[in-house]
């Protein structure tokens, strides 16, 4: 009977030590899928905030570029409309200055 009980002893402390290696296996598995998982999930993160970001920087440059669009047609129309007064006033000065001189 002590020789069974040995046994049996025995039998139970293998089969302890068998699902102890099993577990071990098992969590450095699951620890090898999680920073897996985890390199992925940072990879797609990093991708997502170059996206993000390149779509920002075409973004301000498309609004930069209007600004830019509307400031040289204001500039222009600025100008047009210089030009057009001092048209204008050049009769007025060309008279100006031969009345003057006709009058000295």
């Amino acid at each position: 009977m002590a020789m069974e009980a040995i046994e049996k002893v025995t039998q139970a402390e293998q089969e302890a030590a068998r699902l102890k290696d099993e577990a071990a296996a098992a969590a450095r598995k699951l620890l090898a899928e999680t920073e897996r998982t985890g390199r992925q999930l940072l990879e797609e993160s990093g991708r997502q905030a170059r996206e993000q970001a390149k779509n920002l920087m075409e973004q301000a440059e498309r609004q930069a570029a209007a600004q830019a669009a509307r400031a040289r047609d204001e500039a222009t129309a600025d100008c047009s409309q210089l030009q057009t007064d001092a048209r204008s006033r050049l009769e007025q000065a060309a008279a100006l200055i031969a009345e003057r001189v006709v009058n000295s």
